[in-house]
């Protein structure tokens, strides 16, 4: 297994518990890429040094005790530069959080879609440190931090990595087209979108198996999920929402990583809700909070949006938590009724039920009505149809001359 020491600057005023979470989690990211930790390094440093980073000093601290076969990890993301003359002085492997982070995203990727999407930032970050020979990155080889779709990449020229970005490019914009005509068909049939955002292992993946029944991959892991997924999600027994999953977010996330990502992120953009799944047992519960809602603004995101506090299971006392938002376990299934309850109620307002009288010379507005709402029931009598559906404000209006006067009398139980 490949030994690694991190390394961590720290700022004026910046806090020693951040510095040491930052830490804590950029060693749990190196062990889900398959690298063991053997020590850190910290430095106070108002202004980092163009070109290591930190001081020569500390470089040399570094370098005394680094062996064959070991490498150093950056939490701050290195310049082109910083890299490879780090690489020169400590004679070794040399990786920042953002390359770290790359290589998970490629050992992780399973669909075609996550794997475009990560090698098109793995080349954004490669192409400026392409110089040269490269130094930087031959000591890498084809280990960490170049596996997966970027491995075949690292000889070839600027040209033609320049070429192949423009190809994913054009491949994610093809994608991108494609969950447009899949978000037409959902909105045709008037069905809201739910989507989950949260930081990364706070049970996302958990709490959508919970909710729609569904099997999903499930591991205790960092950024276990980049795929992303839509499932049925029955809220009541007779209403039920599209519920998307997302990627997880980080402190720090690489902004190649959240450009790459934009057409599997546009799924919150278009929700009607967002549901913001938080670790409630985590220690840094609402500094994760925080990093969620630094991403969800950076992409755009205003929608209308509830906390759901999971892990409730692992918290010694009881949460304080709001209406609307919800306090939950997705492991024992504690408050996911309520949850849906609540998720009902907010969209209610978004959507009406109403029950139609359509004569069979007027069956164009039973389709009509088909395409644009969800059919809860209908039956069909002696001079036409009785339906009652689930559509908007603004589509039951156009129906409302066909609409029952007497619901309770002629709506199909």
């Amino acid at each position: 297994m490949t030994k690694a020491y991190l390394v961590a600057i720290q700022r004026q005023h910046q806090p020693d518990w951040e510095v040491e979470d930052n830490l804590s989690e950029l060693s749990d990211l190196a062990m889900d890429a398959g690298i063991e930790v053997i020590g850190h390094f910290t430095q106070k440093k108002d202004r980092p040094e163009s070109a290591t980073l930190i001081g020569l000093g500390k470089v040399l601290e570094i370098e005394a005790v680094l062996e064959d076969e070991e490498m150093v990890i950056f939490d701050d993301e290195l310049s082109p530069g910083q890299q490879g003359n780090l690489s020169e002085m400590l004679d070794a492997p040399v990786i920042d959080r953002t390359q770290l982070i790359l290589d998970i995203f490629a050992q992780r990727a399973q669909s075609s879609e996550g794997k475009i999407q990560v090698e098109l930032a793995q080349l954004n970050y490669m192409l400026p440190r392409l110089m040269g020979k490269g130094t930087g990155l031959s000591r890498l080889g084809a280990g960490i931090g170049t596996r997966g779709p970027g491995e075949t990449k690292l000889e070839t020229d600027r040209r033609r990595i320049r070429k192949r970005i423009s190809d994913l490019r054009q491949e994610l914009e093809d994608v991108k087209k494609a969950r447009d005509l899949q978000r037409v068909g959902r909105d045709r049939k008037e069905v809201p979108l739910v989507a989950l955002v949260g930081y990364t292992n706070a049970g996302k993946s958990t709490l959508l198996t919970a909710l729609t029944g569904e099997e999903t991959y499930i591991a205790d892991q960092l950024f276990a999920t980049l795929d992303p997924k839509v499932r049925k999600w029955q809220l009541t027994k007779e209403n039920w929402v599209f519920l998307s999953d997302t990627v997880g977010f980080i402190r720090k996330l690489p902004h190649t990583l959240v450009a790459a990502f934009q057409a599997t992120l546009d799924e919150v953009l278009y929700a009607d809700l967002v549901l913001h799944v938080v670790d409630a047992s985590h220690p840094k519960m609402e500094e994760q909070m925080a990093a969620v809602e630094e991403v969800l603004k950076e992409i755009g995101c205003d929608n209308e949006a509830i906390y759901v506090y999971n892990k409730i299971d692992r918290v010694d006392e009881p949460l304080n938590v709001q209406t609307p938002h919800q306090a939950v376990s997705a492991l024992t299934g504690e408050n996911l009724l309520k949850l849906a309850q609540t998720v009902w109620e907010l969209l209610a307002n978004q959507y009406v039920i109403r029950s139609f009288h359509f004569p069979f010379d007027k069956m164009a507005m039973l389709s009509m009505l088909r395409d644009n709402g969800e059919i809860l029931a209908e039956e069909f009598m002696s001079d036409g149809a009785i339906v009652k559906a689930r559509v908007k404000p603004s589509m039951a209006a156009k129906l409302s001359f066909w609409q029952c006067e007497d619901r309770s009398r002629n709506t199909p139980r």
